[in-house]
């Protein structure tokens, strides 16, 4: 609040008098004034202004003078002006901070004494005026500014790059004009225009030792100091990021100094972080004595100062006395740590890659708690304690001293001299200053919390020690996920050894010295792969905090489970233990937020079996998620978050590093998939019924009760097998919608998983029990024993039994709208559930029992099942009153929909067609309406599709023919339009696919960036060769092939891939594609455009195909061809609340037509006046509602 206030807030002194700024934005900024202006600048009215003098040259002269505009105004202003040897600088106030103008003293030609009292000022093309208030006051001012300008006057201006670290135009929020910006060294200069620049005369001058910089939007950051916020705007985002960089390093240039820390690092150890070895640390604890590095310094400060004192050594020169310096140049990190750091277990020690998380944990039981500390002999006495630090520090052991206070002596204990009563003044009286300098800086101290009364001497246990060797093969380690198999001739065979919390591997047995080592504290997970995965049959992978992923493999099962056992038995913790005796595909750590507190991150210990995630979170006991019965699955993109929800709970887990991460939520995503053909093995709800069954049921029972002979019509085959297979790959994250999905196809869908489930709904082992019950003549002793048969099933048969029965009981209570009484239930259901042929009637007599009395045998709550069907009445009630009735129309004039202009084979008027589009219409359906209103017969191999084409960008998509085209027809621009041709490459890319093994595509293409947006540092004008990787997942840009990491990634759904390159490019290569790539980021839509250059017109084709593969799951064409997407479906009315909707495209005689249509409708009288009835996606809901 308080930043949004001060931005505000406009003083208008910040206008100059010297045409600093046009009138009108003077003007601008007076008249609005501090109401309404959405300023850059804060001027705290309470605030006493001051200038750190300490930062500016030294004040030659100062005091007010009157100065007249240059306008030729008769009136003079009072100024403040202070003159030092670089700048004279007027102000409005004696102490402001900042000028109203500034004048370069080396651009000062001429001073001179004219008229009364009045002095000139005289630069290569401006004269300032001002006048004193006496003689003498005039005749010193002329003295000192030709005493200062003397030998300093320019004939020429140097070139200005020679000068600043940056410079350039830069919006001032609150002006309407930009102003001319420059950083010079610790200083940033404000100028009306780079004229001003160049002649010496500017608006003021901001030090940066008192500045901060915030980014606030894509193109904006403030500067922020205690006097003031500029906030400033550049004319792009890979520009604001150069201001920002250059501000901050303004700002450390301006506080920065580093004689001391070049001094403190003259001892070796010292050149290292105490805690995390992180080389160069800028930073101390100068009560603890260690050099630390920035990250860690903030987990110190975290501590409070009554435990870390913590202070730069470039920035607190106050601070760094003589006697502090030679303590920590005595000391040095290596013999602190043999105190501090006496008991570390390796598992947790940090690195410099260590998360925030791991170094606040070690920080605090280091420093806090004294956990990892030498203890000294006379702990836990404390009077011996305090006699050995009164001895000791009578002598130059400064290390005994640290250890007996922080061991818990009593800095401020009586010595039992009058003359020297306490520590200090002993060491002080035998001339010991660094014994001195430790006690003084520790005096409030607040001591390890540890320490007590009763020595613990069995204070830290380190973990049974794991050890094991053998030889290993392995591939060389990489930056990025294995998605392509490994061949045994790419693994070299290396002898490999755990011993004492460190994994190593060697070039032989016999050599000393390994390639490489990783602590088992920076191993984060360990997968386990499937057999077979790569050349040898049993690999693993170990994930490292460095973002390294290291495979290994063996041909041996044994050494490959005794491998992965001691490699886990290392690196899970005692608390975590039993994860160890899980048959687990992948374990590690990650952090995690669940219940209330969602700010502070937990870190976790994970295993995933199966279709199980096994969990050991903070203070649990260890628990298990049934990934399969999830509620919701989900991955937060912009965040990197894995969110998991089941029932009252939500576990939020984070992607604190992207490449285990993303590891983990694709082992975790794919678990949660239907694992078989079985119930057990399906995605499963709260109640344990399959996802798919219940989705079924609840949109039949939301649409299609009043179908007549529901389950008895069928659907679509080619939509029912696309629903089943969707349903197959992740039911959960499939929506059944009305319009979208027809009930005829959905039904069918439910019969179909029924009838293709292995072992069936009553397994085989017991159906032909419920087939002998169900052909018994005794109805008395029926009910008993289909009981008995009901509690034989597995949990899942019998809630899905449960589930399925309960919904055709309510079905066969509404057959006077859909004709399916009882009997005709058992009719399709019988043959279905039992998978039989359906020649006799045994199986729908078991199921016509089971409906007939499904109160008794399933013991259901009358009240509740009455409940239900009244819920059901309730909502077909509401449908029948949302169908409101009109006028009817002619049968054989169509329900209005939206008009679109499509054109045949090329855009011209004579082959263009209007089509009325529906919002459920796919591109195939539009493709084969269009042809079949020319009269064009399909052919074999000839693909037709549609086309999005734009004539602008010179370019065309092939739509996927699932695709719908209403939501393209809203994306259209008005140099864009549909095109119905043949696909001249889709049987070239059916081919490469049908061929294709690899699970990813990968090769060199140039490519060129639009208007640099990217960031890459290319050159806007020039296509350069990359290396591109894509998969299911993303597509990638490296450098060259031999690069780790790539420069770029970019999700593969959210691309959009076009044929053709503007010629404008003029592109290497005729075998072009450009890429679009759409995303959301702070809800704003990001749109980035570049270019793809294939040196042949088959491997353009494979790319495109490739691209199509992966985003649509190799989906690519309809199997049956295209002219089996046909629909002999009646279209629903696709108005939008029964109003017809006027074109989006077309010609002037079909826009008449449609608004004559438009003016017949009941409701038109009503809409035409509304200024909502527009074509896009929020005035049409506003319009429904």
């Amino acid at each position: 609040m308080a930043d949004e206030k001060s931005r505000l807030q406009v003083s208008s002194d910040f206008c100059s008098d010297d045409e600093m700024l046009d009138d009108d934005d003077y003007h601008s900024l007076w008249q609005d004034g501090q109401d309404s202006m959405k300023g850059s600048l804060y001027l705290p009215h309470n605030m006493s202004m001051r200038e750190d003098i300490s930062q500016q040259s030294t004040v030659i002269k100062q005091g007010w003078l009157s100065k007249n505009p240059p306008q030729g105004a008769l009136y003079y202003q009072r100024r403040w002006v202070r003159l030092d040897s670089d700048y004279l600088r007027y102000f409005d106030i004696e102490k402001a901070v900042y000028s109203k103008g500034i004048i370069s003293t080396a651009f000062i030609t001429k001073v001179t004494a004219v008229g009364d009292l009045k002095l000139e000022v005289v630069t290569s093309n401006r004269t300032f005026i001002f006048k004193a208030e006496s003689e003498d006051d005039r005749n010193e001012w002329v003295n000192a500014l030709e005493e200062c300008t003397r030998g300093r006057r320019r004939s020429s201006v140097p070139s200005p790059s020679l000068m600043s670290d940056l410079q350039g135009y830069l919006e001032l929020r609150g002006l309407r004009s930009k102003l001319y910006t420059v950083i010079v060294s610790d200083k940033v200069f404000l100028y009306k225009n780079i004229d001003d620049y160049h002649i010496g005369v500017g608006i003021t001058s901001i030090e940066m030792n008192v500045g901060s910089v915030k980014e606030t939007d894509r193109r904006s950051f403030d500067l922020i100091t205690p006097y003031r916020i500029f906030s400033f705007t550049a004319e792009s985002e890979q520009l604001k990021d150069q201001w920002v960089d250059a501000m901050r390093n303004a700002i450390g240039l301006a506080l920065s100094t580093s004689e001391i820390a070049e001094r403190i690092w003259a001892e070796p150890s010292n050149s290292s972080c105490a805690d995390c070895a992180a080389p160069k640390p800028e930073w101390a604890a100068i009560n603890l004595c260690v050099v630390i590095c920035k990250r860690c310094a903030g987990e110190h400060r975290g501590l409070g100062p009554s435990i870390s004192k913590v202070r730069s050594l470039k920035m607190d020169k106050k601070v760094w006395t003589e006697e502090l310096i030679q303590v920590f140049l005595l000391l040095g990190n290596e013999r602190v740590n043999s105190f501090w750091a006496a008991n570390v277990p390796p598992s947790e020690a940090l690195t410099p890659s260590s998360c925030s998380e791991d170094r606040r944990r070690y920080i605090c039981n280091k420093y806090r708690q004294g956990k990892y500390r030498k203890y000294h002999p006379l702990y836990g006495n404390q009077q011996e304690l305090n006699d050995a630090l009164c001895i000791n520090v009578q002598c130059s052991d400064v290390l005994e001293t640290l250890s007996l206070i922080f061991c818990g002596a009593d800095v401020n204990c009586s010595t039992g001299m009058a003359s020297c009563p306490t520590p200090l003044s002993l060491a002080t009286t035998h001339s010991q200053p660094l014994q001195a300098e430790v006690i003084s800086l520790n005096l409030n101290t607040e001591l390890p919390s540890e320490i007590n009364q009763e020595m613990d001497p069995a204070h830290y246990q380190p973990s049974p020690c794991v050890s094991h060797n053998g030889f290993l093969f392995k591939i060389a380690s990489m930056a990025r996920a294995i998605t392509e198999r490994k061949n045994k001739e790419e693994f070299c065979r290396r002898w490999c050894t755990l011993n004492d919390g460190l994994f190593s591997y060697y070039d032989s047995d016999k050599n000393a010295n390994p390639n490489r080592s990783l602590k088992i504290s920076e191993i984060v997970c360990l997968a386990v792969d499937l057999p077979e995965k790569h050349g040898y049959n049993y690999t693993f992978e170990l994930y490292s905090e460095s973002e390294r992923l290291y495979l290994f493999g063996t041909s041996d099962p044994d050494s490959h489970k005794e491998w992965v056992k001691s490699i886990a038995k290392s690196l899970i913790p005692a608390a975590a233990e039993p994860l160890l005796r899980l048959n687990f595909e992948r374990i590690g750590k990650l952090k995690y937020k669940d219940g209330l507190n969602l700010q502070t991150s937990k870190v976790g210990w994970f295993a995933l079996v199966g279709s199980t995630l096994h969990a050991y979170l903070e203070s649990s006991q260890g628990e298990k998620i049934h990934l399969r019965k999830l509620n919701e699955l989900s991955i937060q993109q912009d965040n990197g978050v894995l969110v998991l929800v089941e029932k009252g709970r939500t576990l939020y887990i984070e992607g604190e590093r992207k490449l285990d991460f993303a590891g983990w939520c694709g082992a975790i995503q794919e678990a949660a998939r239907s694992g078989g053909d079985t119930l057990s093995e399906q995605q499963l709800t709260e109640t344990d019924v399959p996802v798919i069954v219940l989705s079924c049921i609840g949109f039949i029972t939301q649409y299609g009760l009043k179908s007549e002979g529901i389950y008895r019509k069928s659907g679509v085959n080619s939509r029912v097998a696309a629903l089943c297979e969707r349903f197959r790959r992740d039911a959960r994250s499939l929506c059944l919608k009305e319009g979208e999905h027809q009930v005829d196809d959905v039904s069918n869908t439910l019969k179909r998983f029924f009838r293709e489930l292995e072992d069936g709904l009553f397994t085989s082992e017991n159906a032909n029990m419920w087939l002998t019950v169900a052909a018994s003549a005794h109805e008395n002793s029926k009910i008993s024993q289909y009981k008995n048969l009901l509690n034989q099933l597995p949990h899942v048969n019998k809630a899905t039994l449960q589930a399925l029965i309960n919904h055709l009981y309510c079905v066969q209570c509404f057959s006077d709208l859909n004709q399916m009484n009882l009997h005709n239930l058992a009719i399709v259901f019988g043959p279905t559930l039992f998978q039989t042929d359906g020649k006799d009637y045994t199986a729908g007599r078991a199921i016509e029992d089971l409906i007939q009395h499904y109160i008794l045998i399933f013991e259901v709550d009358e009240q509740q099942l009455k409940k239900q069907l009244e819920e059901i009445k309730a909502i077909l009630m509401m449908h029948d009153k949302l169908n409101v009735k009109f006028p009817p129309r002619p049968e054989f004039t169509p329900a209005p929909s939206f008009i679109c202009t499509v054109y045949l084979e090329e855009k011209d008027g004579t082959i263009e067609q209007s089509v009325q589009i529906p919002g459920s219409m796919t591109a195939a359906e539009l493709t084969c309406e269009v042809l079949d209103k020319r009269n064009i017969p399909f052919k074999d191999k000839e693909y037709w599709s549609c086309w999005e084409v734009c004539d602008k960008e010179e370019m065309e998509r092939p739509l996927h023919y699932q695709e719908r085209v209403l939501a393209i027809l809203h994306s259209l621009g008005t140099d864009s339009h549909l095109l119905i041709k043949k696909h001249p490459g889709m049987d070239a890319m059916l081919v490469y696919l049908s061929a294709k093994s690899d699970a990813s595509k990968h090769g060199m293409m140039k490519f060129r960036e639009e208007r640099s947006i990217l960031g890459l540092g290319l050159p806007s004008g020039n296509f350069h060769d990359r290396y591109f990787i894509l998969s299911s997942s993303s597509l990638r840009m490296y450098k060259e092939i031999r690069s780790n990491r790539p420069e770029r990634e970019w999700p593969t759904k959210n691309l959009k891939v076009y044929i053709g390159i503007k010629k404008k490019l003029r592109a290497p290569t005729c075998w072009g594609l450009t890429v679009v790539n759409e995303s959301k980021k702070q809800e704003k839509s990001e749109r980035q455009q570049w270019y793809l250059c294939c040196d042949t017109q088959s491997e353009m084709k494979e790319w495109l195909a490739a691209f199509l593969s992966f985003q649509y799951d190799g989906d690519v064409w309809p199997q049956d061809g295209l002219q089996q997407t046909r629909v002999s479906r009646v279209l629903p009315d696709a108005r939008h609340g029964n109003v017809s909707l006027i074109p989006l495209r077309g010609s002037e005689n079909e826009m008449r037509n449609s608004v004559a249509a438009f003016s017949q409708d009941a409701l038109s009288d009503v809409l035409l006046v509304s200024p909502l009835f527009t074509c896009d996606k929020k005035s049409r809901s506003s319009t429904h509602a």
